[in-house]
């Protein structure tokens, strides 16, 4: 089985999934898609405690998915898209099947007429 994948894309991808499975870490990186945050700023809009979030700041930093820039004192906390990138690269072969049930939902919900439904706003 050697040779059939590239090993180094399958850690990184395992990885990231094991990583972005945290909800507070998904978070984080929302916020660091706007910008660079530091670490108080981020904790102060999870509604988490400081040491909490420079916990999962460590994860991802070691995952790759965020950098730091030290400013004297100060850490500032940015997203690294490379990781993402091939999580989404992973993803792509499956994308048919989602894109594949929204246009039949699509198709179905452009074929009803109005006096088919209950009468009930969506």
């Amino acid at each position: 089985m050697t040779g059939i994948c590239d090993q180094r894309h399958i850690g990184a991808v395992t990885t990231a999934f094991e990583v972005l499975a945290q909800p507070v870490r998904r978070s984080i990186l929302d916020r660091l898609r706007r910008g660079e945050h530091l670490v108080g700023e981020l904790a102060e809009g999870l509604e988490r405690p400081q040491p909490v979030i420079s916990k999962h700041l460590r994860v991802l930093r070691q995952a790759g998915l965020v950098t730091v820039r030290v400013d004297g004192p100060r850490r500032w906390y940015g997203l690294r898209v490379d990781p993402l990138e091939e999580v989404d690269h992973w993803l792509a072969p499956y994308r048919w099947m989602w894109e594949s049930h929204l246009d039949r939902l699509g198709d179905h919900l452009d074929s009803m007429s109005d006096d088919q439904g209950d009468g009930r706003a969506c």
